[in-house]
């Protein structure tokens, strides 16, 4: 299935069980944040942040036991639009990851500025200055939630579009 939402692809509501979640990446050498959608690809919700030694277990274990049909991996681009350096440590991520998941769609989204708004919405959001020292996996789960909710909004933009 493609990234749009029920609505997107004028699903009648007994066909929306078929429709499976997104699962977000916001990777990062050490920790990676993860996000996914609710059933329908409307809203993005923070799952939790892991160690990425331990990212591909994690994966496969939440598909083995949750309905997800596309992942999609934050992209991490200069302001001209080239990668930035970091890609050089998601491009082997992204090898292994079609080799052991290769059923899985995989798309990337341009993650530029999500870690500034994921701090940006911290602090908007009353999360206290020491939380936020103490809970460095936060932001990258607010990241992964920022490319997951602007990735599905760019679906919904493209099918606007074609309508």
């Amino acid at each position: 299935m493609s990234g749009k939402t029920v609505v997107e692809k004028n699903l009648r509501p007994e066909e929306w069980k078929d429709m499976g979640r997104i699962l977000a990446i916001d990777y990062g050498r050490k920790r990676t944040g993860l996000a996914v959608s609710d059933p329908l690809r409307i809203i993005a919700n923070p799952l939790e942040t892991v160690p990425t030694h331990t990212l591909m277990e994690v994966i496969k274990r939440y598909i083995a036991e949750n309905d997800v049909d596309l992942i999609v991996v934050g992209m991490p681009l200069q302001m001209d639009g080239r990668p930035a350096e970091a890609y050089t440590y998601i491009r082997p991520f992204l090898n292994r990851l079609g080799k052991e998941i290769p059923q899985m769609s995989v798309e990337l989204f341009d993650e530029r500025f999500t870690s500034k708004l994921a701090l940006q919405t911290m602090i908007a959001g009353g999360v206290p200055k020491k939380r936020r020292r103490e809970d460095k996996g936060m932001v990258d789960r607010i990241s992964a939630t920022i490319i997951l909710q602007g990735y599905m909004e760019a679906q919904s933009l493209q099918t606007e579009k074609k309508i």
